[in-house]
């Protein structure tokens, strides 16, 4: 299983899409922390001060979700199934673990530009000061929520298959499909899996804890993770 972690590992870290993400990831940690703290009235909570340097898991389940089904799109998932030998619900696995530590890897460094440019800013705001325990529940929260958002995407891309479908399916679900759920009620969008990822990752929030929104984040999870380890077991990968 290592072995075949490490040859998915090495095909992830070796392709272009890869230093995109990890681009945009920054680029958009710089722009959710300077909107935060430059354009807000005030920001004079912990919650506030939290959302400033909040993680962006979205990111993570979208890159999880293009790579496996690229899979597909570029035909090498069924060479990588005759070059394993090995089950394919295995192969699968050992993608999932690969996008995993990706997700991680990108998070971490998404992640250190949010600290090190945000904490800086928010010193100088009025009001409470972020302390050492909330500064480790925001980094804690938005590395454990993009691996899980990182599996979360494998899932899906291999269950759709189709790059373009899949993610313009999940961009429909979160930017049209939320907005229509928060009408409906406005916490509800914490039990999304998007939404427990951001409450994990430090956005304010109302009705899940932190506790509450990992084990929210990870009931999504491996239900999906275990549809699509079913069907890449049935279904022919040429």
């Amino acid at each position: 299983m290592t072995a075949l972690i490490r040859g998915e590992l090495i095909k992830t870290v070796t392709t272009r899409t890869l230093f995109g993400y990890a681009v945009l990831g920054v680029a958009l940690m710089i722009a959710n922390v300077l909107i935060v703290t430059q354009f807000s009235d005030g920001l004079e909570t912990v919650s506030d001060k939290r959302e400033a340097i909040a993680g962006l898991p979205l990111l993570l389940l979208v890159l999880g979700l293009v790579g496996a089904a690229g899979e597909y799109r570029h035909r090498t998932a069924a060479p990588a199934a005759l070059v394993a030998g090995r089950s394919r619900g295995r192969l699968l696995l050992a993608r999932t673990g690969a996008y995993a530590l990706t997700g991680l890897a990108v998070g971490t460094l998404m992640l250190a530009v949010s600290l090190a440019l945000g904490l800086p800013l928010l010193a100088s705001e009025p009001g409470q000061r972020l302390g050492a325990g909330d500064v480790a529940a925001v980094a804690g929260g938005s590395l454990f929520a993009a691996g899980l958002s990182a599996i979360m995407g494998v899932a899906v891309g291999a269950l759709v298959r189709n790059q373009v479908a899949a993610v313009i399916g999940t961009l429909i679900l979160i930017f049209v499909g939320s907005p229509l759920l928060n009408v409906v009620n406005e916490s509800a969008l914490e039990f999304t899996p998007w939404g427990a990822g951001a409450v994990l990752a430090g956005e304010p929030h109302d009705k899940l804890s932190w506790g509450g929104a990992a084990l929210m984040l990870a009931a999504w999870t491996v239900p999906l993770l275990i549809a699509a380890i079913a069907a890449e077991r049935r279904r022919d990968v040429a």
